[in-house]
């Protein structure tokens, strides 16, 4: 009795269930197998990495067992129908086909964390007893094709069950070529890596050019050997191979949107320091509140928002300009203080083609030491996306890592108040006499509330109480309301309500300077949560005025009920669409304060700058 391919195919889905479900479980054996060897853990841990491995392998036989004792009773009937036998040969060549590519894939990535780890070694990041750690952390990326590989040999040699050729032990001589060959080839590199790698420029290079002489190497094998062991050796899908090179470029493209890249580094190493008055700063590690004590009459603070650096060869010459744009903000008014109002970054993909926050950082640290010029900032809603390689934390320990004690130009607070925000501070200006001329507050407005991208943060209530006590405690201490400025990336509610009560005419506001561009509804970008630092400003009666960006288009200055609400000048070249080609907007904000605690505010425009140059 023939059996027709509907009951081949039929009894071939059952098995193959099976078989996920053995591979899967083989797949969790092995994982906590290597875990048991590789990881440094307590001896609990380790049993229970060890119980969970065997109990895992012991599912997988008994799966295992089943599927051969129902493949017994399936070929009591050997014989098939002319459809049928086709079926299977295709089955046979696609599952031949998939054991050895599969196979490959295991080399080529195995490989990769290894030069991964050596990378990480020669960097000075990790030592060599620290590469099996990091190893079995990322061990995850290899058990995708390890599970695949098991699938497909099991698959395979359930195919080959039912016909006669190609020979399993063939195929099990051609498979066993094929990885002693592997390994022989990627264990040899990886040796003369290690005993050449001071020589070795790129390791990444390098990873490629072996990669690519692999895969010839495998082509060459399955256009020649392979036909021994297959019907047709060769299928030319064209939408397959399309989806495969598309999936390639896609997963590249991720992991090189992911790396550091410091393609402005030429530009900042060669920034030279830029001339002003250098007026003692100290810190205090108990109440993590930096004092600049002035030695001139006037302190001039600039405030710079929304630099956005991408830091990738896409948004190079963006990176460049606004770099550029801030030496000259800096060298024109040679500030004694300058304040980054947020959004120094830009990791948002496909718009700067990275996902990399950290390393435009290092860069803008490094250019701000260049110059010499004592800096702070607040967070701005793009510093830490959530697709970013760097979270709240890795940035927050990078700050620290750059800051005061090292640099000695970057003033990020060791200790921070424990409330919302990623970073809030107070510095204390005093007056050459040491008295308090202005309490400088910086305050995270946060990100986004929710998981929407369009609903923007606010400053929270116990950052309000955080800012109230600081202020109070300050009266109690100076025997005054003392008098203080804010600084925030999002703007507050007011911004909002203030400009409309200009608009309208009101005599509620005293406009300065300005104007609010922006292409959005209402002009404002603010968070639909009210806040409530502005109504307790107004009730301490300390904060005379606030400076925010995060709204590229937006500079005006409107005082309103004795606060001046005041949008920082842009720097952006990147993250808004054309922007890099209107000017109006860019610049700078420099606020002079003298010492009776007064102070100015003017915009310095970019293109002031480079008009006074050209004449």
């Amino acid at each position: 009795m023939e059996k027709n391919i509907y009951e081949t195919k039929k009894e071939i889905s059952k098995q193959r269930g099976k078989i996920y479900l053995a591979s899967l479980f083989f797949m969790f054996g092995g994982f906590y197998f290597v875990n048991v060897f590789i990881m440094h853990i307590s001896i609990p841990i380790i049993l229970i990495n060890l119980v969970i491995s065997l109990l895992s392998f012991g599912i997988a036989i008994v799966i295992y067992n089943m599927i051969i004792i129902k493949e017994k009773t399936y070929l009591q009937v050997k014989k098939y129908d002319e459809e049928a036998i086709i079926y299977l040969h295709r089955l046979s060549d696609k599952y031949i086909k998939r054991t050895f590519n599969s196979l490959a894939v295991i080399f080529v990535v195995i490989f990769g964390l290894f030069i991964n780890n050596v990378s990480m070694v020669l960097g000075g990041r990790i030592q060599y007893r620290e590469i099996w750690m990091s190893f079995a952390s990322i061990f995850v990326v290899v058990e995708i094709p390890v599970f695949l590989h098991i699938k497909d040999v099991l698959c395979s040699r359930l195919i080959q069950a039912r016909i006669d050729i190609p020979d399993h032990k063939t195929v099990i001589h051609h498979l066993k070529i094929y990885w002693f060959g592997s390994a022989a080839y990627w264990l040899s590199n990886y040796s003369f890596i290690i005993i050449f790698q001071r020589k070795v420029r790129s390791l990444v290079v390098v990873y490629i050019i072996l990669t690519v002489i692999y895969c010839i190497l495998a082509t060459v094998y399955n256009n020649t050997l392979r036909k021994k062991i297959t019907y047709i050796n060769l299928v030319i899908n064209i939408p397959r191979i399309l989806m495969y090179i598309s999936l390639g470029i896609i997963v590249g493209l991720a992991l090189y949107m992911q790396k550091d890249t410091w393609f402005t580094l030429d530009y900042i190493t060669k920034t030279p320091k830029v001339a002003h008055v250098e007026d003692k700063i100290t810190y205090n590690d108990e109440t993590g509140v930096y004092t600049i004590t002035a030695k001139e009459e006037d302190f001039k603070i600039l405030q710079l928002t929304d630099i956005h650096l991408g830091g990738s060869l896409y948004s190079y010459k963006e990176d460049m300009l606004a770099l550029q744009a801030v030496y000259k903000e800096i060298e024109y008014t040679k500030p004694d203080l300058v304040i980054v109002t947020g959004d120094l970054t830009f990791p948002v993909g496909v718009m700067s083609m990275s996902f990399n926050n950290t390393a435009p950082v290092s860069q803008f640290a490094q250019f701000m030491r260049n110059m010499g010029i004592p800096w702070a900032f607040t967070y701005g809603n793009h510093d830490t996306e959530n697709l970013a390689t760097g979270s709240k934390h890795d940035l927050d320990s990078l700050y620290r890592s750059l800051s005061f004690y090292t640099s000695e130009t970057l003033l990020y607070p060791y200790d921070q108040p424990n409330i919302t925000g990623r970073s809030n501070q107070l510095i204390e200006l005093r007056n050459a006499d040491g008295s308090l001329n202005q309490a400088i507050f910086l305050i995270d407005s946060n990100a986004y509330n929710g998981d929407s991208l369009s609903e923007y943060d606010y400053i929270h209530d116990d950052q309000v109480l955080w800012y109230k006590s600081q202020i109070e405690r300050l009266n109690d201490a100076e025997g005054y309301t003392v008098s203080s400025l804010c600084f925030f990336h999002i703007p507050l509610q007011e911004y909002k309500t203030a400009y409309e009560l200009y608009e309208e005419g009101s005599d509620e506001v005293t406009y300065y300077f300005g104007e609010n561009n922006e292409k959005v509804k209402g002009k404002v970008c603010c968070s639909k949560i009210p806040s409530k630092l502005f109504d307790t400003m107004v009730e301490l009666g300390s904060t005379k005025a606030t400076f925010c960006g995060h709204d590229h288009y937006n500079n005006a200055c409107i005082e309103y009920k004795g606060i001046k609400l005041t949008y920082g000048m842009s720097i952006d070249y990147l993250a808004m669409p054309g922007i890099k080609y209107d000017t109006a907007q860019r610049g700078g904000t420099l606020i002079t304060i003298h010492k009776d605690s007064s102070f100015d505010i003017e915009q310095i425009p970019l293109s002031r700058i480079e008009s006074e140059k050209k004449d």
